[in-house]
């Protein structure tokens, strides 16, 4: 477990459910990914991420789920791809990327709390 954290502390990271619109093979990232184009309503509008999710999803899987990503952090190069925001995931038995979702369908851009 990490050092404790205040409430201030969580409501900083912005964290909102999108919907994948776009996903392409990634095959020039250093390990094998996924390049994502998500879209977070009209408040942020559609952002790019670059995702290690390749074990369990196909690019052609993805187009219209939604996903939870941090929406604030600093943009960030991945090889010649700008990742934009960073989608949230959870290691299977095996340390491979499952990515958190919604249970049921909610509004894009919802932010969690």
């Amino acid at each position: 477990m990490t050092d404790p954290i205040t409430f201030d502390d969580f409501l900083r990271v912005d964290v909102r459910v999108g919907r994948i619109t776009r996903a392409e093979p990634y095959p020039e990232a250093r390990k094998p990914a996924i390049k994502l184009w998500i879209d977070f309503g009209p408040e942020i509008g559609e952002k790019r991420s670059s995702a290690q999710i390749t074990v369990h999803y196909a690019p052609e899987t993805l187009v219209g789920q939604q996903v939870l990503a941090v929406v604030n952090f600093p943009p960030r190069q991945i090889g010649k791809f700008i990742s934009e925001v960073l989608v949230l995931g959870l290691p299977d038995e095996n340390g491979a990327v499952v990515l958190v979702q919604p249970g049921l369908e909610v509004p894009t851009g919802g932010r969690l709390h």
